[in-house]
């Protein structure tokens, strides 16, 4: 596979849909500021710079410890990280969140601290029926929480991008498969050619080998990222193709080279994280591109469409809607 500075040398506009900052305006500037010095930050502070966009809610109230071992560093490459951007130390850094605290924490990180409270102070063992309570209400929350964060710019970046895209590369592996397979088969109603890179049988290459500039691949992955589909996004940039990332973070490996970034903040319950938002994200993509291909077909022409005519987006989207 290609190296990433084969990649980075494609030009690419910047869209990201980011989860609304919690704390404020003052997090919202040093998130932003934080992201835009990313790509200038040593491999640790990088990992420090991870941990504090996709764990704001939690940063109030961690110790510098915490922070550390969970970035993966040392508490001195905390300390680093916040003299790079002005503060003093790490106290004077967390001031900004913690500062913020009492705004608004999002909801499914609430909702995790209550899960945390009911399995320490359950009476006995929890029933079949609590733990999908529980489930299902992490995962309401954490559609709220998805909710307010697709306003803005990007998806309809996104639906654009796929309106325009003579092909479709479709990368996800691991936890992120199911979403990858069903955007794969929703994406197949359009009036073009839709390839899901699985690399079945290690054929990641020979899978790609048909991709050409101007395809767009929608590539999904969650921290620690796999391989497979960070390779496969490397390929497709390299080939001058457009990248669509469905991630975690927007200084996630995904998140440097794409067109568009769509954030998801997934839920977790007893230590499983959901796979809801980045469904309901996959889904609400297919239809935003039906609907905008729709729009852009003249009513007699689609009115005019064969019964027995294959459903397809752009020649019969309101058929394969009904599907």
């Amino acid at each position: 596979m290609p190296h990433s500075a084969a990649a980075r040398a494609v030009p690419s506009k910047k869209v990201a849909l980011a989860p609304p900052a919690p704390h404020g305006s003052a997090v919202d500037a040093l998130v932003e500021r934080i992201g835009a010095e990313f790509n200038d930050l040593s491999k640790q502070l990088k990992a420090i710079a991870r941990y504090v966009e996709q764990h704001r809610d939690h940063l109030g109230l961690e110790k510098i410890q915490d922070v550390a071992a969970r970035a993966g560093v040392q508490p001195s490459a905390v300390v680093r990280f916040a003299k790079h951007f002005g503060y003093s130390g790490w106290t004077e850094l967390q001031k900004v969140f913690r500062d913020g605290l009492s705004q608004r924490l999002a909801p499914s990180h609430n909702y995790q601290a209550r899960i945390r409270d009911v399995i320490e102070h359950a009476q006995g063992r929890l029933s079949s029926a609590d733990i999908a309570g529980e489930f299902i209400g992490g995962a309401i929350e954490g559609m709220r929480e998805l909710q307010r964060s697709v306003r803005g710019p990007a998806l309809d970046e996104a639906v654009d991008l796929l309106a325009q895209a003579p092909s479709i590369w479709i990368a996800g592996a691991r936890r992120s498969f199911p979403a990858a397979s069903y955007l794969t088969y929703a994406l197949q109603h359009a009036d073009k050619p839709v390839h899901h890179v699985t690399g079945l049988g290690a054929m990641h290459d020979g899978q790609l080998r048909g991709l050409r500039e101007g395809d767009v691949m929608i590539a999904i992955s969650y921290a620690p990222y796999a391989e497979e589909t960070l390779q496969a996004t490397q390929f497709a940039l390299a080939r001058g193709a457009r990248l669509i990332a469905i991630t975690d973070s927007r200084m996630s490996p995904l998140g440097n080279d794409a067109a568009v970034t769509l954030v998801v903040s997934e839920s977790s319950t007893f230590g499983f994280r959901s796979l809801t938002n980045t469904m309901a994200l996959a889904q609400s993509l297919f239809i935003a591109l039906a609907y905008r291909l729709e729009l852009d077909v003249p009513p007699a022409a689609s009115g005019t469409l064969a019964p027995s005519a294959p459903p397809s987006i752009g020649g019969g989207a309101r058929r394969s809607l009904k599907a």
